[in-house]
């Protein structure tokens, strides 16, 4: 059975190609275009790993973080923030919301599968 990803992502141009590069190696994509859809989605699919924009419209992905990991079921899902917020910083800021991990943008492809492989094999 193929792993689901859920990624909460308001660009559709990210969103494409995420749900391609993952696609053909094989996961199920899910996808959210906003944090409060992201939040929906999550409960009632349960998925096996969220990749999260931060910059997100209304609720910021900080926070979509911070509510998801407080609720029952969905605390243990792995959350990988993917976020062009590069600066000196902003990866702690996005472990100290709970993310589990840190992807910058722009995505680097080559190397996108086997980051994704390895916060999967870590539960």
């Amino acid at each position: 059975m193929s792993k689901v990803i859920l990624y909460i992502e308001d660009n559709p141009d990210n969103r494409l190609l995420i749900r391609r590069v993952l696609q053909a190696e094989g996961y199920e994509v899910l996808e959210a275009v906003d944090g409060q859809a992201g939040m929906e989605r999550a409960a009632e699919i349960r998925p096996d790993l969220i990749l999260m924009d931060i910059n997100l419209p209304e609720i910021d992905g900080y926070e979509v973080t911070a509510r998801l990991k407080q609720l029952p079921g969905l605390s243990r899902i792995p959350i990988i923030a993917v976020t062009a917020n590069v600066m000196k910083g902003d990866r702690e800021k996005t472990l100290a919301a709970g993310c589990d991990g840190y992807i910058q943008k722009p995505i680097d492809i080559d190397l996108l599968p086997g980051q994704i492989e390895r916060f999967l094999k870590k539960d």
